[in-house]
């Protein structure tokens, strides 16, 4: 059975620092494409930064680049989002994801989600 379980959520003050991570199990893991995706309040669900399967290319969402980075543990199968510089704008529920990259239409996966706010 495939699970995504992110951790690292919680309530930070602007412009503190925050790293998300996502444990995945049940799955070859280096068989995956990992990105975060988030959600605020009223808002659609955006994906906020990616990496490929050999963790050699990495793409962000504008909004985002410069402050946040994304990494792969291919050993732990774990993908990590470093947060710094956070804004309240980056309040919002954070989602790991995992793409199956060997077939054209692959499985995805989802994790639970876990809270991140920034407010003073």
């Amino acid at each position: 059975q495939v699970q995504l379980v992110e951790s690292g959520g919680g309530l930070v003050q602007p412009g503190g620092s925050l790293t998300l991570s996502c444990a995945a199990s049940g799955l070859t893991f280096t068989d995956y494409y990992m990105s975060w995706y988030r959600q605020g309040p009223g808002k659609l669900r955006e994906l906020v930064a990616s990496i490929d399967d050999l963790g050699s290319k990495t793409n962000y969402a504008i909004s985002v680049k410069g402050r946040f980075t994304i990494l792969r543990d291919d050993a732990e199968s774990r993908v990590y989002l470093q947060m710094t510089s956070l804004k309240p704008q980056d309040t919002a529920e954070y989602y790991c994801h995992a793409r199956y990259t060997r077939a054209i239409w692959g499985n995805e996966y989802w994790g639970q989600g876990t809270q991140v706010t920034v407010s003073p």
